[in-house]
């Protein structure tokens, strides 16, 4: 019975995260003060329930400073070739972020 009100927790908790970016989405070109907000939420959220949060979510907020990232707005994103990473730098407080990416073989 416990597991089952803990699954049905968690569920409803992962629906409010992912609702949370929606709206940090929607906001960030009039009020993006609200979109960070919004991130805040959600982590907490993550952390209340013990939810681990999808990793699409999860680069779409700065590990540092917690805010939300647009690219082009407030994070700039490059790829190295070399490295075979994404970096994700954030204009807020600066802090780089680096993903890794396998590149497709050229035939």
């Amino acid at each position: 019975m416990k597991r089952q009100k803990d699954a049905a927790k968690k569920r409803i908790g992962l629906e409010r995260i992912k609702k949370l970016f929606v709206l940090a989405e929607k906001n960030f070109r009039l009020k993006p003060e609200y979109s960070h907000r919004y991130v805040q939420l959600a982590r907490k959220i993550a952390m209340r329930y013990n939810i681990r949060m999808p990793k699409h979510l999860k680069r779409r907020f700065c590990k540092k400073c917690y805010r939300y990232l647009v690219p082009g707005k407030n994070s700039e994103i490059r790829t190295r070739g070399e490295q075979k990473a994404v970096t994700v730098k954030c204009m807020e407080c600066g802090n780089v972020t680096r993903y890794p990416y396998k590149r497709e073989a050229k035939k």
